[in-house]
């Protein structure tokens, strides 16, 4: 019984595929197993079950939807027992629910209208399971390709081109190239593009290459002057032009050449200037250029290529307006030229095009016309050099400094004045310019610098106003030999063994100046001759010379008579002592002289003479230091006062405590400050003014005399003290003062109670008024209402 089931179920297995064969619906292609041989390792043929799925092709925008594309079958299981399933882009991916699939009969469904431009084919994954989700096959592959049509107008990448041509340019130039994109599927009919000109108005000189957009030209005749800016109207059709269309515009620009020379408005040009100015512009020229404005092909440039004199004008561009301004450079005489005329030529800043027009109007002629204006003196030798002699007596003259009138057309009278004359030495002649000397000239007065002294003088003419001009009259004072030259040092030491120490260096001045002063000459006296068997005097230089010994002399103290003369004309002479103190010399070379032998000669200053100085000076300053001492002393004296030394000076008042009354002026108090410097109490004010009258004061007292004079110098301050103590005692005016007071109320309750002295009794009866009568009679009437019961 079971070997019949099993041939049964075997039987069942051989017709299964045969069934799912069948097709379910009418045209629609059923996807079976299909069995395939693998060869495996072992050499054995194996049955490889796979499903084999085609590409689907589905065109764009198809509207009748929903459309079975496909159906799927697996044969493991019997009609009903299977479920399918599809996943990827367009199912559980994005973009979703393009597709879905029947769980059961497998058939693969189009639910939107696809869009090749979005998405040109869809890859899905195909599932099978039972009812228990047990995998009955592998996962396979299914490709949808969605068919393109002509559903997009082909599109130009800018709205506007712009394109460049210089003007006249030959045919065929190249001018731009335009480019259009097509959505539709590359490489077919609905993405063959072509191009072309709709209109370009008229001359037509532009053609458009319909497969590439290359634009160029096609005719001759660009002139920027004329036509500056050529539009064209682009059109671009897919399906090879016989499509859909779409349009731009193309602007060309003509590009401007140097094709049009500069040219002067007018031929002659004319504008004057004033002489003596520099510096300014005088005039414009004008010129016309076709090219374009702003360009190089239309900036002009200018350039004076005659002038008379040369490199007195200049031209420059004004790049606004391209004119040429004109400028002087060069101050201009009208007295030498009144009048001058330039030749000016203008090319442009790029090279002009060889096919250009010539022209005759490049080059203009200008006449400038000098004006004339008063123009100021001039001193033509300035500075002035004069030279006169040292010593030159005054009244004499020294020179006739003048100017002249460059207006020769008009000359003014000139006039002259002395505007700088620092040492008061020159008189000038107003009307001549003659110059004389005001007084003796001396060439070792303070005005003068190296021998030369400087004077301004002005002439001015007689416009109006005036104009002055200012001439430097420098005066080189010649130096006269007046003075002989002077050599010291007159006193020196020297070795009495030749060779041994320093020799003797002598110096020479001169009050004179060069050339009347060095280079001096220094000889021994010829009147002595036996000098110069021991002596020799040689020059060093101009103003130096050496004494030395040559050979061994006495030791004491030598005359040498010398003569010195300068180098000036005539020479002057002197003749001088020098003495010299030979002494011996030790090994270390060093002079040991003799001072009582040297100072017992009577040679230069003796050193008796030269202590009585020392002690005199070292007097002097001692005198000079107790002088200082003195009134220093004398100055603390006076501002500490004559307690200054006093052991009781506490720098205070001295006051008492133990007394009740007005305050602390109702207190035996003495101020301390009276006693350091009484005499500042004394001031005239004081003296001079009449002091206030007490009037609580008693009328008999009699007022002291005030203010009160304090002795000088006091030589006891015990004496000082009483003296003051009774002045005060019989002075009603100073403290105490013992009257009532009124004080603040202190409010209710207060225990506290008067401080006045009079109201300080239990009762006013117990208070004797009496003496208030004695007071005078203003308090008379007091002393009635006190006494009252």
């Amino acid at each position: 019984m079971g070997i019949k089931v099993f041939c049964a179920f075997c039987l069942l297995g051989l017709l299964f595929p045969q069934v799912l064969s069948l097709p379910v619906n009418d045209g629609l292609p059923v996807l079976n197993l299909w069995q395939q041989q693998d060869v495996a390792a072992d050499g054995l043929k194996r049955i490889k079950r796979a499903w084999v799925i085609p590409t689907i092709s589905v065109s764009e925008n198809y509207k009748k939807i929903p459309l079975a594309l496909v159906q799927i079958k697996s044969d493991k299981r019997n009609h009903g027992s299977i479920l399918y399933s599809i996943k990827g882009p367009g199912v559980d991916e994005e973009p979703r629910g393009i597709f879905s699939i029947n769980k059961t009969t497998g058939v693969v469904y189009l639910n939107t209208l696809l869009d090749r431009e979005k998405n040109d084919h869809f890859k899905l994954k195909a599932f099978a399971v039972d009812l228990e989700g047990i995998t009955l096959e592998d996962p396979t592959d299914l490709e949808i390709v969605v068919v393109d049509q002509n559903d997009n107008r082909p599109a130009f990448t800018k709205s506007v081109f712009t394109g460049h041509v210089l003007e006249g340019s030959i045919p065929g130039t190249s001018v731009m190239k335009v480019e259009a994109t097509d959505a539709d599927e590359p490489g077919t009919d609905n993405a063959a593009l072509k191009y072309s000109i709709v209109a370009q108005g008229t001359p037509q000189l532009f053609s458009i290459n319909s497969d590439t957009g290359e634009i160029r030209m096609v005719e001759v005749g660009l002139d920027r002057e004329r036509i500056s800016t050529y539009n064209l109207t682009l059109q671009v059709a897919d399906m090879a032009g016989d499509g859909l269309t779409n349009n731009a515009v193309a602007i060309i620009y003509v590009d401007d050449i140097n094709d049009n020379p500069p040219e002067f408005t007018e031929e002659e040009y004319s504008t004057e200037v004033t002489e003596h100015t520099t510096d300014v512009d005088i005039g414009r020229v004008h010129v016309h250029d076709k090219d374009l404005v702003g360009s190089s092909n239309w900036l002009a440039k200018y350039s004076i290529i005659s002038q008379e004199p040369q490199g007195a004008f200049s031209i420059r561009t004004d790049a606004e307006t391209n004119d040429g301004v004109l400028s002087v450079i060069k101050a201009l005489d009208y007295e030498t030229q009144d009048t001058v005329e330039l030749t000016i030529s203008v090319h442009n800043e790029a090279e002009l095009d060889t096919a250009a027009p010539k022209t005759d109007r490049g080059l203009a002629k200008v006449t400038v016309t000098v004006v004339d204006i008063n123009e100021a003196p001039i001193f033509h030798e300035n500075p002035k050099i004069v030279s006169v002699k040292e010593g030159t007596p005054a009244g004499m003259e020294i020179i006739v400094y003048t100017a002249t009138d460059p207006d020769t057309s008009q000359p003014q009278e000139l006039r002259y004045s002395v505007e700088s004359d620092p040492g008061d030495l020159l008189l000038l002649d107003s009307v001549t310019g003659q110059i004389l000397a005001k007084q003796d000239i001396d060439g070792k007065s303070a005005f003068m610098k190296s021998s030369w002294y400087t004077a301004l003088i002005v002439a001015f003419d007689n416009a109006d106003p005036p104009l002055t001009a200012t001439g430097t009259l420098s005066i080189q004072v010649l130096e006269m030999n007046d003075y002989a030259p002077i050599i010291y040092p007159l006193n020196d030491f020297l070795c009495s063994q030749p060779g041994k120490g320093d020799n003797i260096i002598l110096s020479a001045t001169d009050q004179d100046l060069k050339p009347q002063a060095d280079p001096f000459v220094f000889q021994l006296h010829p009147g002595f001759l036996e000098l110069s068997h021991a002596w020799e005097i040689t020059s060093i230089n101009d103003t130096h010379a050496e004494v030395k010994l040559l050979t061994e002399v006495e030791e004491g103290i030598h005359a040498l008579h010398l003569l010195v003369r300068d180098s000036g004309e005539p020479q002057q002479e002197r003749e001088q002592v020098l003495n010299v103190s030979v002494c011996h010399c030790d090994r270390s070379e060093s002079c040991r002289p003799g001072l009582a032998s040297i100072f017992s000669a009577g040679a230069g200053i003796s050193f008796g003479a030269l202590m009585i100085i020392l002690a005199s000076v070292i007097l002097l300053l001692l005198l000079v230091l107790l002088v200082a001492i003195i009134e220093r002393c004398r100055q603390q004296g006076f501002h500490r006062g004559i307690l200054a030394n006093s052991d009781d000076d506490i720098r205070d008042n001295i006051l008492n405590y133990d007394e009740q009354g007005g305050g602390e002026q109702d207190q035996d108090a003495y101020d301390i400050e009276q006693l350091r410097n009484p005499t500042a109490l004394t001031t005239p004010s004081s003296l001079q003014s009449k002091q206030p009258i007490r009037r609580d004061a008693p009328y008999n007292y009699t007022t002291p005399q005030y203010p009160r004079k304090f002795p000088s110098n006091p030589c006891d301050i015990e004496d000082f003290i009483n003296d003051g103590l009774e002045a005060a005692d019989s002075d009603p005016c100073v403290p105490p003062y013992d009257t009532a007071l009124i004080y603040d109320h202190e409010g209710d309750g207060s225990v506290a109670g008067t401080l006045s002295s009079i109201a300080s009794s239990l009762t006013d009866s117990d208070q004797d008024y009496d003496y208030l009568s004695e007071w005078g009679p203003r308090f008379r009437r007091l002393a009635e209402l006190y006494s009252q019961p």
